[in-house]
């Protein structure tokens, strides 16, 4: 039997998963009750996993709540690096693997948690001695290696903000995240691998730095060996800054800067979503141990890039607060070949696995052969995240990957939400494959219409969250006015996550992907907007339009309409487009495909109708045309993009 037909007869012959025998649940998982018990009374349901943590000073009101405002475990002090390194040093932790971490070359290193405690003291000190002060922002932007969870411990020791920019954006990208965060130091590297290949970070910074005036100093690690320019009285080497280690711990208020991630939003311009200590804290806390059942023999694996936030909540501080090992890979899935996750599952005895439906789709596409070379027996509890995962890859996950015995956890959330809010709870929830379920127990969502009602089992709507969390996030930075358009204005003092959705019969929840003009892209999200602007940046453009494409692997590919102006047709003009769109974003943004058309379909008004162009592109029939200004740039696109395929 072919692999298709296996999960074929599969997805005929079961729908419903009940927990796998043999499978325990969390031991402070009681029973179903669980989510009464929270419903009835959220906010002594989180205090619960709060009294868990060490704090300096116990809060005086756990949730304040003044829409859209919230403040969570308000007047409580504490730190987040102390509960994610300090407070496991005690115990029999202390000499437990905290990271460990595997170069896409494939040298191995191995941090317990005195290790990174000695590295995080020692970097948090550098930082202090070049000047950084608590409330001050620092922009990371690092491979995938050990000293980017260091630097983000290391900032939230000291009490200064971190703005991790991901490694694959390019130096205009990188330049406006440093401007708008108000950045004083940046931390990168002489490069990092990726797929065979070296990425000029440094060069990089060189060239958004050129053009950030507040700015102090550039800190550089030495990953590659490759020569870099270094700029005297500016840059410096991280393992030659000189400085007595920081082993004190800044005494940070419950509402105090954690970090600015940038997201990408339906206008050009990407949002910096601002997270704080405490309620994050405690969020990504609770929801990494009861969604992962984390025991403490397990080594655990989220394959997510930290300059996501995916990286920050269950790559770093979600699992180093709950003193887990946490395996962590620079390079890419398929490099030297597509068996390196399993290989690396195989070499470090990986027991808890949580990657994308993207990179699930890809290894269904490479073959079940591949996975069944390398013994994965180790694996307990395998994860999704980053959108929905169509039932076929998650039945191909779970026999393939998980050799039918492990619970998948099929997870939703968002950069904004800071942590889960929608998944199973193992050992506990009866599984549906492509459903991420129910609420995590305290959250309170729903799926409305327009109108705000809610939608009827089977019927489509929004995603809304009805009451504040620990870990939403509190505001876009320097922006609150665009805070309240975004997420509040759609439902009085309701969160609109902006995710299309539907109820089953039991109340289980299906997500159907974005509503607005964010794209996602192999897990990444791009805003139309953005890369509208980056094409007509170019000298040679009049007009752009981008959407997105059903792909069968990265959920969206990229098109992009093009109207040049007149005279600028030439030779290879698309393929200068897209590098110009990589020089202006990064390689994530290439577009899949380039048309040009003398003109884009507008209605009356001037509007661009974006929505005709996804039907062309999804070759379906287009809707209603009343509004179009000119019927014949319709026909005339058709044509076009019917040649290009």
């Amino acid at each position: 039997m072919t692999a298709a037909e296996t999960i074929d007869a599969l997805l005929k012959e079961q729908r419903t998963f009940p927990p796998p025998k043999g499978f325990r649940k969390h031991a402070s998982i009681a029973d179903e009750k669980i989510y009464a018990r929270a419903a009835k009374n959220p906010e002594k349901f989180w205090e619960g996993f709060a009294r868990e943590l060490f704090w300096f000073k116990r809060w005086k009101k756990i949730c304040e709540w003044k829409p859209p405002f919230a403040k969570w475990f308000v007047g409580g002090q504490t730190n987040l690096c102390y509960n994610c390194v300090d407070r496991h040093l005690a115990g029999p932790r202390r000499n437990k693997a905290a990271i460990i971490w595997e170069g896409e070359p494939g040298e191995p290193r191995v941090l317990t948690y005195w290790d990174l405690y000695r590295e995080v003291v020692r970097f948090a000190g550098a930082l202090k001695g070049l000047g950084v002060k608590r409330g001050d922002r620092v922009t990371l932007y690092l491979p995938m290696i050990p000293e980017l969870a260091i630097a983000m411990l290391a900032c939230a020791r000291i009490g200064a903000a971190h703005s991790v920019v991901f490694g694959g954006f390019a130096a205009e990208a990188l330049q406006g995240r440093i401007n708008d965060s108000q950045s004083k130091v940046v931390v990168t590297a002489d490069g990092g691998y990726r797929r065979g290949q070296i990425v000029p970070l440094k060069k990089n910074t060189d060239d958004a730095v050129a053009g950030t005036p507040g700015v102090e100093k550039v800190v550089v690690v030495r990953r590659t060996g490759q020569p870099v320019d270094m700029k005297a009285g500016r840059d410096v080497w991280y393992h030659e800054v000189k400085a007595e280690p920081f082993t004190d711990c800044e005494r940070m208020d419950s509402e105090d800067l954690l970090y600015i991630l940038y997201t990408s939003g339906t206008t050009g311009k990407p949002k910096g979503i601002v997270h704080t200590t405490g309620g994050m804290m405690v969020g990504v806390y609770a929801t990494t141990k009861w969604v992962f059942d984390l025991k403490e023999d397990d080594t655990y694996w989220c394959t997510a890039d930290i300059g996501w936030v995916t990286g920050h909540s269950y790559v770093v501080y979600g699992p180093l607060a709950n003193g887990a090992s946490v395996v962590m890979y620079e390079g890419a899935p398929d490099w030297p070949d597509r068996e390196r996750f399993w290989s690396l599952i195989e070499k470090y005895g990986v027991t808890v696995f949580y990657t994308a439906p993207t990179a699930i789709r890809a290894f269904m596409k490479w073959g079940g052969e591949l996975p069944a070379r390398h013994d994965l027996s180790s694996l307990r509890l395998l994860g999704s995240v980053g959108e929905p995962i169509n039932p076929e890859a998650w039945m191909w996950y779970h026999r393939f990957i998980g050799g039918s015995r492990c619970p998948i956890v099929d997870t939703w959330w968002q950069t904004e939400t800071g942590h889960i809010l929608i998944t199973p709870l193992p050992g506990l929830t009866k599984l549906k494959p492509g459903s991420a379920t129910r609420p995590f127990p305290g959250i309170d969502a729903d799926v409305w219409d327009e109108t705000g009602k809610p939608v009827p089992p089977g019927k489509g709507g929004f995603l809304v969250i009805k009451k504040p969390w620990p870990g939403m996030l509190r505001g876009i930075f320097g922006d609150e006015a665009r805070y309240k358009k975004q997420y509040w204005s759609n439902y009085p003092n309701v969160y609109f996550a902006g995710d299309g959705c539907r109820k089953d019969k039991d109340g289980f929840l299906w997500l159907l992907g974005r509503v607005d003009d964010v794209l996602k892209v192999a897990g990444h999200r791009l805003s139309t907007m953005e890369l509208e602007s980056a094409l007509v940046d170019h000298p040679a453009v009049a007009e752009a339009a981008v959407i997105g494409k059903h792909h069968e692997i990265k959920e969206n590919a990229i098109i992009a309409f093009v109207t040049l102006k007149q005279g600028q047709a030439g030779d290879h003009i698309e393929q200068t487009l897209k590098d110009h769109v990589v020089k202006k974003i990064g390689a994530i943004a290439r577009p899949d495909q380039i048309i040009l058309t003398p003109e884009l379909p507008k209605t009356r008004s001037g509007k661009i109708m974006r929505r005709l162009l996804r039907d062309i592109a999804e070759g379906r029939a287009v809707g209603d045309t009343t509004t179009l200004a000119d019927g014949g740039v319709l026909q005339s696109l058709k044509a076009k993009y019917g040649d290009e395929e």
